[in-house]
């Protein structure tokens, strides 16, 4: 990357006139992707060089496995410097990692209006809707005029994040409606606000999941959703910005969940050693379920002895079903994290995959029946190898599409029932399929 070794040369050569030239035009986001590949000195004299706000972009950009080892090089007094410049939600995501003892000697360095907004908002836990709010919105009384409301805006807009949308508020605080710019700028001066403003608001709980908030502004095409407590009183809002985030962070983590894997302890950045660790623990236990697998084949030893031919399509069924199973998995979760299909339609998820899974496995089955069949010339081995793969394709569509829809029912995140484990789940019921039907047919009619 040409910026990246420019800005090694430069770092290396003590020229920071250059540094400061190369970093002053880069996108913050462009920046901190070369972060990873320099060291910490470097990373730190970096933001040294820029002003406050810029360097406040950078690090919101960074991951949050990147940012404690920098505030700690950055220390105390810079790192308050940048934080005055950060919007009240994008502080508390870089404060909320922090060790605890780091975060209070930081927010003692903060104005206290601030630090109290910020410490307000570190108490909800980070995969809420509080955890992701801004305070900083605008908000007016019902009872103003539109020429009233206005002059309000150009006293409060330049602290808010966003002023797309203007939010009313009654006596109590409680949120009553909502309004856009354009209609309050139309509007009549004279105008009450009460008439002017939509009464039914899209809104969010301050409890409600992460996920939640991203699938309602995604549904209703929102540029922010307002945050509220269980009494209506609006606490903050959640824009789409951090939204975007939201569903890169949970696409990612479901991602690494259906193969298994820990996000928190197989970071990239990790040392090989932790991620061997973290993924230990899960193949191990996958091989011990492989081991029933074999326990099923080792039953029906018999059969094999009888027909040797039949374990030259063992991985064919096997995999094929797991295939399938992997398939109708991927497609539920993500049902399941859109909003598509509902935890509480459990037979009509089953169903519709159920219908598919018939489909694939009757044209997997001919499929491998005819292979069967012309390489072997034994129609009874084409009927049998076929008709397992089938049902094997069936009982793994099923499984595939009806585990995570119950653990999510139960209250679980349904990319626990990763790939690994329905891939194991359907090599034991494959075999179990393949070799009792070649057990009933062919050695009943020998």
């Amino acid at each position: 990357m040409a910026l990246e070794q420019e800005l090694r040369r430069a770092i290396e050569e003590g020229a920071d006139g250059r540094l400061k030239e190369l970093i002053q035009d880069p996108h913050p986001a462009d920046l901190a992707r070369v972060f990873p590949s320099l060291k910490l000195a470097q990373q730190v004299k970096i933001l040294r060089l820029m002003d406050p706000e810029r360097a406040a972009q950078v690090l919101v950009e960074l991951g949050r496995e990147q940012v404690p080892p920098l505030v700690e090089g950055l220390g105390p007094l810079r790192i308050a410097d940048i934080l005055a410049t950060l919007p009240t939600d994008d502080a508390v995501d870089l404060l909320g990692d922090l060790p605890r003892e780091q975060k209070d000697r930081l927010l003692g360095l903060m104005a206290a209006a601030d630090a109290k907004q910020v410490r307000e908002l570190l108490e909800y836990p980070q995969d809420t809707a509080g955890g992701i709010m801004t305070t900083e919105f605008v908000a007016i009384s019902e009872r103003l005029t539109a020429e009233e409301a206005i002059r309000v805006l150009r006293e409060t807009a330049p602290d808010a994040e966003t002023v797309y949308y203007v939010y009313v508020v009654n006596e109590r605080g409680q949120l009553v409606g909502v309004l856009s710019l354009r209609e309050l700028i139309l509007a009549a001066p004279g105008m009450p606000v009460g008439d002017i403003m939509r009464r039914r608001v899209i809104s969010v709980n301050v409890m409600a999941d992460q996920e939640e908030v991203a699938r309602v502004v995604a549904k209703y095409d929102l540029l922010a959703v307002p945050v509220v407590d269980d009494n209506q009183e609006l606490l903050g809002i959640v824009t789409v910005d951090d939204v975007l985030d939201v569903i890169k962070e949970e696409a990612a983590e479901d991602f690494l969940r259906i193969s298994a894997i820990d996000i928190r302890g197989d970071d990239v950045t990790a040392p090989p050693w932790r991620r061997a660790m973290h993924r230990l623990p899960w193949l191990v236990a996958f091989l011990l379920g492989e081991m029933m697998a074999a326990t099923v084949i080792k039953g029906f030893a018999g059969t094999l002895e009888a027909a040797t031919v039949l374990a030259f399509f063992i991985t064919a069924i096997a995999g094929g079903a797991g295939n399938a199973g992997t398939q109708s998995l991927a497609v539920v979760v993500r049902g399941l994290a859109t909003g598509e299909l509902s935890a509480r339609e459990i037979l009509r998820v089953v169903w519709r995959e159920t219908r598919v899974g018939l489909l694939v496995g009757l044209g997997s089955g001919l499929t491998l029946a005819f292979v069967a069949l012309v390489w072997q010339g034994w129609p009874l081995l084409g009927l049998v190898v076929g008709g397992a793969l089938a049902a094997s394709i069936l009982v793994a569509t099923m499984l595939g599409s009806m585990i995570p829809v119950v653990m999510a029912r139960l209250g679980f995140d349904p990319a626990l029932a990763s790939g690994p484990f329905i891939t194991t789940l359907t090599d034991v019921a494959s075999m179990l399929v393949y070799f009792s039907l070649a057990t009933l047919t062919i050695l009943h009619l020998r």
